[in-house]
């Protein structure tokens, strides 16, 4: 189920270079049977099906994206995917109280407006040729989901005939399918006919048709590129400033409560002793029992100063009522600053994010394990699901000499850049990383080039493979925004990150037994085999000095 740091506030508005977030399963790598695989996505599908059947949307997002990962090329996977996506987005925005306003606000011109300016940025932008065809194509089927959607149809049509609706799908895709469409007018020209198609047959407020039409185009690009609703925008803007108003809590919707996965160190939560493995169970006398995770960011969003009322239940204990004021929450993008052996000097710290505070915080974790002895050092990337690109390779660069350590390359040359690093101020510390497989992005920047420049030894399992770069745009039109993908990043040596990853020069397994001349150190399970491992490698690094 997806996760949210909740609630998110504050940032700013401009376009930012950002190797953004989302990450699950890595890409098999042993050889199969082909009976096996068919067995496997069968499977797979069966188990789909299922969470759709009961439309449990963000659990079969997070199914089919943990199956593409292992079967990237199977398209029925894809498509179930797709199809799971577009009834989890739509529910994100029909929770979402901006874009809620937005509905209220806006007119079928200034929809329109918005509608074209999206379809500018996608042709300024975007990585590859926009299809303008697909694009209105994949608009089509936004609107076809959403007229399946209660949150869509309560709101638009509650009294519409599903035969009248039935005709109407059929007239739309009727007309629309034999219809040429090249440009960016042409494209908005359509779905301004549909929309007044829709006014006429449905009674639908024709902006909102836009709307599905605008969310349906960028939705479908990749799995990155997406529509961004105003308050979406503001959250990713808070992620990237390392900052927000709220409770400081990470949160998912678990067994009828909301699980706390993460309480932020300093946190008003923190301060009211909510910690990890809580769950609460009311918010300002509400259950959470059928509460999504967005919709519990909404209750638990609030002005500074305000007073979130909850019930907490911790394990073992009975539920207690807890008062949170909501504060500016801080959050650190490095964590668990220490000496994780004092007497060989092996230093630790974990690294959660890449934002823009990431340099300055690695800076003062560096001279804090400096003061205390650090003969070497362990940078821990494990569920790390990147950031900004220039903060990775700003962060690698404290480490190397010299040497490229990443590039980008676009549909516009503007996009074609090398990243090199610099010998002033480097750090010649003994390094180990530490990577698995939700190590995304400008995670495996830092590590693919630490790895590559044999400037360290990377430990773990093989990476997410991310490979590609997104840009965050404010629209003028709305204060919505978009995050598109406007490039793709690639090793120093060339090589592509996506569906790749970075594969480490220790792997260790949970569970397995040892293979001699393998070049895989393999553990018995403990408290952390894969941070035994690292400290393994630390201290051969010290031993080689």
């Amino acid at each position: 189920m997806p996760r949210k740091v909740l609630p998110l506030r504050g940032g700013f508005l401009a376009a930012i270079l950002a190797v953004l977030l989302l990450g699950t399963a890595g890409v098999p790598q042993s050889l199969q049977p082909v009976s096996d695989y068919s067995a496997q996505i069968s499977e797979l599908l069966v188990d789909g099906r299922r969470l759709e059947v009961e439309r449990r949307w963000g659990e079969a997002l997070s199914h089919y994206e943990d199956a593409v990962r292992q079967f990237p090329d199977d398209r029925s996977i894809q498509l179930r995917f797709e199809h799971a996506r577009m009834h989890y987005d739509l529910g994100r925005r029909y929770e979402d109280r901006s874009y809620q306003r937005l509905l209220d606000g806006l007119s079928l011109a200034e929809a329109l407006d918005v509608y074209s300016e999206v379809l500018l940025k996608l042709e300024a932008h975007y990585v590859e040729s926009p299809n303008w065809k697909e694009l209105v194509e994949q608009g089509t089927n936004m609107l076809e989901v959403a007229l399946s959607e209660p949150a869509f149809v309560d709101r638009h049509v509650p009294r519409a005939d599903v035969t009248v609706v039935n005709e109407f799908r059929y007239e739309l895709r009727r007309t629309l399918g034999p219809r040429v469409i090249q440009s960016r007018s042409e494209a908005r020209n359509v779905v301004a006919w549909a929309a007044a198609l829709a006014e006429r047959r449905l009674g639908v407020e024709p902006h909102c048709i836009v709307l599905e039409y605008t969310c349906g185009a960028t939705n479908s690009l990749d799995l990155y590129s997406t529509y961004l609703t105003p308050d979406q925008l503001t959250d990713v803007f808070s992620q990237i400033e390392g900052n927000f108003v709220g409770l400081g809590v990470e949160l998912k919707a678990d067994g009828g409560a909301l699980l706390i996965v993460r309480v932020i160190r300093g946190s008003p939560a923190e301060r009211s002793g909510i910690r990890a493995g809580d769950r609460i169970t009311t918010v300002d006398g509400q259950s959470t029992e059928d509460l999504t995770t967005d919709q519990a960011a909404n209750l638990l969003q609030g002005e500074v100063g305000t007073v979130a009322a909850l019930s907490v239940v911790s394990p073992g204990r009975d539920a207690r009522d807890v008062s949170v004021r909501r504060q500016r929450v801080e959050v650190p993008s490095i964590d668990d600053v220490r000496l994780v052996d004092a007497g060989l000097g092996i230093g630790y710290l974990q690294l959660t994010c890449f934002q823009k505070t990431t340099c300055r915080d690695l800076d003062a974790a560096l001279r804090n394990l400096h003061q205390q002895g650090m003969r070497s050092l362990i940078v821990d990337l494990r569920g790390n699901p990147g950031g900004l690109l220039v903060t990775a390779v700003e962060a690698a660069d404290k480490f190397l000499e010299q040497g490229v350590v990443v590039s980008t390359r676009g549909r516009s040359v503007q996009e074609d850049f090398t990243y090199s690093a610099h010998q002033g101020g480097t750090w010649r510390v003994p390094l180990v990383v530490m990577i698995d497989h939700d190590s995304a992005s400008a995670a495996e920047i830092f590590a693919g080039a630490i790895g590559y420049h044999r400037r360290g030894t990377v430990v773990g399992t093989r990476s997410y493979g991310k490979g590609s770069v997104q840009s965050i745009f404010h629209l003028n039109s709305t204060n919505g925004g978009l995050r598109l993908t406007t490039s793709k990043f690639y090793s120093p040596s060339g090589r592509p990150y996506g569906h790749v990853g970075v594969e480490p020069d220790v792997v260790v397994q949970q569970t397995a037994r040892p293979i001699d001349g393998s070049g895989e150190l393999t553990l018995t399970a403990g408290e952390d085999p894969m941070l035994a491992a690292a400290m393994q490698a630390a201290q051969q690094l010290v031993a080689q000095r």
